[in-house]
């Protein structure tokens, strides 16, 4: 009996393993999904930019300013290091319920440089550790389009808005507000929000050479 119950937990373990090295390399097929590409912050520590182009990111996505404590460190090097790679690359910045709009919006044009050839910014809404703050929807519907305003006005494009599930259930982004839609759902298509995605972010976990830890991967819907 004992040697049979080992063999069991030996068995789930090594099943546990296999699911785990599929989630760290998985992306949806090029067929789906031609364009792909991910989200790098400080957190991911230093980039090797020529690397992670060459493993077949079409794009990337920068976090410029963080939802509590403003500027990300590694912007600067970030954008510098997607452009001469090149690839293509954009901004992002993370709403606060917390902060002044324009608070926020005076981080973000004070970090990403204009640039004409650099993808529509994208405004990051979820909810966050640091902030425990819960606006009506009015007011946080004004507050973002505040933000919205200011953002758009500095990149002369419009932005995007990568809505996560639960902050989009407590305040219906989608219905709120015109924007192009990006959202969350790890290895299956997000069915959340009241209008269609243009983009997803298919996995938080993937493993790709050039960055040291799990990346989040976003495509783009055909």
């Amino acid at each position: 009996m004992l040697v049979r119950i080992g063999a069991g937990l030996a068995l789930i373990a090594m099943l546990a393993l296999a699911l785990w090295l599929y989630a760290r390399a998985w992306a949806p097929s090029r067929d789906d999904y031609p364009v792909q590409g991910v989200t790098i912050g400080s957190a991911d520590g230093p980039v090797d930019w020529g690397t992670l182009a060459a493993q077949g990111a079409d794009f990337a996505y920068i976090r410029a300013v963080r939802a509590q404590d403003g500027r990300d460190p590694a912007f600067a090097a970030n954008w510098r290091g997607a452009r001469a790679a090149g690839m293509r690359y954009g901004a992002v910045i993370e709403f606060s319920a917390c902060r002044s709009p324009i608070d926020q919006a005076t981080g973000f044009m004070t970090t990403v440089p204009r640039d004409n050839a650099a993808l529509p910014p994208v405004i990051r809404l979820a909810f966050s550790a640091g902030c425990a703050r819960r606006p009506g929807r009015d007011l946080l519907l004004s507050n973002l389009n505040t933000l919205i305003n200011l953002v758009e006005g500095q990149a002369g494009k419009p932005a995007l808005l990568n809505v996560s599930e639960d902050f989009d259930a407590a305040y219906d982004i989608g219905s709120g507000i015109n924007r192009t839609l990006w959202l969350d759902g790890n290895f299956f298509p997000p069915d959340y929000a009241s209008r269609p995605w243009v983009m997803w972010t298919a996995t938080n976990m993937r493993h790709i050479d050039g960055v040291d830890g799990p990346v989040r991967w976003n495509v783009v819907a055909r």
